[in-house]
């Protein structure tokens, strides 16, 4: 399981705190040398990625991916264990949609890209003014049906709610677009205000002031709604899909199962105790860590767990958890019991995943 990033993008979103660089104002430093210095990478962790290989899955996220050219990803595709010849189970890159084109459609399935991620985010053009997106709503739709023609039959979009402004209305017509397009896939995330952001500058100058939590609400519960009605499984609190195409890749994350990322800024677990994060910086980027101790490991396992419908097994929630707040979530409902054939298991119900954070810190 292996994750890249890939730190540059044509200009910033408004609302995005991933660690990214403009491709103008990179200084002269190619995606070439990028390229270069992921594939020692590579080379160095070998044993690492070797070791992740339970779930064989490739992921390049970003910035902006689609802006990679076909000679530096089979450069790094070679680095990797297996070489370019290998066919990974899930092979997602991300796209912006303006991105897209025949030629680069070809390309990436000619790689073994098999999964497609397209950040859509609205289907209004004044939303999309505003996000600083460079795609429009017409753009988007040509972007996916170009997709489709060209043969991706995988294919996510991601959407944001709880946006100042945007009235329950605007909402539910890009839902209606998006279901039309009838993706496997879609995520949908409320907007955050993240450091660093163009965003956050706005929120403390006094030009933006964040959607109270009663529009979000309504938002995501009519996101919910419209997207069962559709045929999509709500599996994570962002995440929902048509049957069989949830991300295997993200699913994995949320089980603590062992990844590699490389790259400026990618992240890296082990499994067990160890998590490592690169730096973010274009050149010469180096590793940081930490061990988690016994309580990290309990925190994390409750909050990654209780964010999917899968849940977490009963017996392992009676043992690291207070029998009195789980018997009373249980009561208000905040908690379901849930029989599979693996054995009890306990998730929080699709009404209360808008206040999952809430329930999971009272569990802690």
């Amino acid at each position: 399981m292996i994750y890249i990033h890939f730190p540059f993008c044509r200009s910033f979103c408004t609302y995005c705190g991933f660690y990214s660089e403009t491709v103008s104002g990179c200084g002269g430093r190619s995606f070439e040398s990028w390229t270069g210095q992921v594939c020692e990478e590579a080379s160095r962790r070998t044993g690492e990625i070797l070791a992740t290989k339970g779930i064989d899955t490739l992921y390049f996220g970003g910035g902006t991916p689609s802006l990679l050219s076909l000679d530096c990803i089979d450069r790094i595709l070679e680095a990797l264990p297996g070489g370019r010849g290998h066919r990974y189970s899930e092979f997602t890159l991300e796209c912006n949609p303006d991105d897209i084109s025949r030629e680069l459609c070809r390309a990436l399935a000619g790689a073994g890209v098999n999964r497609i991620s397209m950040g859509v985010q609205s289907f209004d053009d004044g939303v999309l003014r505003w996000m600083n997106r460079r795609h429009d709503a017409r753009g988007a739709r040509g972007a996916f049906e170009m997709l489709r023609r060209e043969g991706f039959d995988n294919i996510s979009i991601d959407l944001i709610f709880g946006i100042s402004g945007m009235d329950d209305a605007l909402w539910r017509r890009s839902i209606e677009e998006a279901v039309a397009l009838s993706p496997e896939h879609i995520s949908a995330y409320q907007l955050s205000v993240e450091p660093g952001s163009a965003l956050a500058g706005k929120v403390e100058r006094g030009e933006y002031r964040e959607a109270p939590d009663s529009q979000c609400a309504r938002q995501y519960e009519l996101l919910c709604g419209m997207l069962s009605d559709a045929g999509y499984s709500h599996y994570e609190v962002s995440n929902f899909a048509l049957p069989g195409r949830e991300s295997i890749h993200n699913s994995a994350y949320w089980k603590r199962v062992p990844y590699v990322g490389l790259g400026p800024g990618a992240h890296s677990f082990d499994g067990d105790r160890t998590r490592l994060w690169n730096s973010e910086e274009l050149s010469g980027w180096s590793a940081s860590g930490e061990t988690l101790g016994d309580e990290d490991m309990r925190v994390e396992t409750l909050m990654l767990g209780l964010r999917t419908a899968a849940g977490l097994d009963a017996q392992w929630i009676a043992e690291n958890c207070d029998g009195a707040t789980v018997s009373r979530l249980l009561g208000e409902g905040a908690l379901a019991i849930v029989d599979k054939k693996s054995g009890t298991r306990l998730r929080i119900p699709e009404n209360h995943f808008f206040v999952s954070d809430e329930i999971i810190r009272e569990l802690i």
